[in-house]
């Protein structure tokens, strides 16, 4: 095929920088800030990079901290992880995660689980962190809270643990999309009473999760 001349495509998805970043800046970032409390990270996955190099680094540094993958129904990813046969994919709406092949970027044997969310579990998140916490955040972001939320309704934790999740993307490409209450209905995603504005959701209780306090000194994390 054509290539440019003194051109580098990163191929992010067989590139062994890619999880390589991770390990060597995510991963000590997490650790340094979340902690002693830190009890497990869960991040989204597509290339696999990022909780791949996560991964890899608390399994190297602080081996108690689980290390939870998040995948999107209808992905190959998280079966493969569990039977290590791959199946076929099937649609979903979410963006930006999940693949129909296994990327070589992705390094199962740092990953401790896989959680599945579908779409409607994904996009209603992202809502409901928007209109409840001010976080506007896009569908794999609400695909990753949703995913943590499912992880720890049936793997309790220590009490004062903290939970890191790792939020990949913005609203801002979505306005027309799930942010919508239209595109929700037509898609088939939209439940009774939780339309924008509806008062059953603004009585719901807020959740637990917290914010990592920055450091009050020293130079930014990158």
């Amino acid at each position: 095929r054509p290539t440019i001349p003194g051109a580098y495509y990163p191929n992010q998805y067989e590139n062994p920088a890619n999880p390589d970043a991770h390990y060597r800046t995510t991963g000590p970032e997490i650790d340094r800030d979340a902690g002693a409390a830190l009890a497990a990270v869960v991040g989204t996955v597509g290339t696999g990079g990022t909780m791949s190099g996560v991964g890899r680094y608390f399994k190297e540094h602080r081996p108690e901290v689980r290390v939870i993958a998040v995948d999107p129904a209808g992905s190959v990813l998280g079966p493969y992880f569990r039977h290590r046969t791959l199946g076929a994919a099937t649609p979903y709406l979410v963006e930006g995660i999940g693949e129909d092949m296994v990327p070589k970027s992705i390094q199962m044997q740092y990953l401790d689980d896989f959680v599945e969310v579908n779409d409607q579990e994904s996009f209603q998140m992202a809502r409901r962190l928007a209109r409840e916490e001010g976080m506007f955040v896009g569908g794999s972001s609400g695909s990753a809270v949703a995913g943590a939320l499912r992880w720890l309704a049936h793997r309790p934790i220590p009490e004062q643990s903290t939970v890191v999740v790792i939020l990949p993307d913005s609203g801002d490409r979505y306005l027309s999309k799930f942010y919508s209450d239209d595109w929700m209905r037509e898609k088939g995603l939209l439940d009774s009473g939780r339309a924008r504005g509806s008062s059953s959701t603004a009585r719901r209780p807020r959740p637990s999760w917290r914010p990592i306090p920055r450091p009050s000194s020293g130079t930014p994390s990158s």
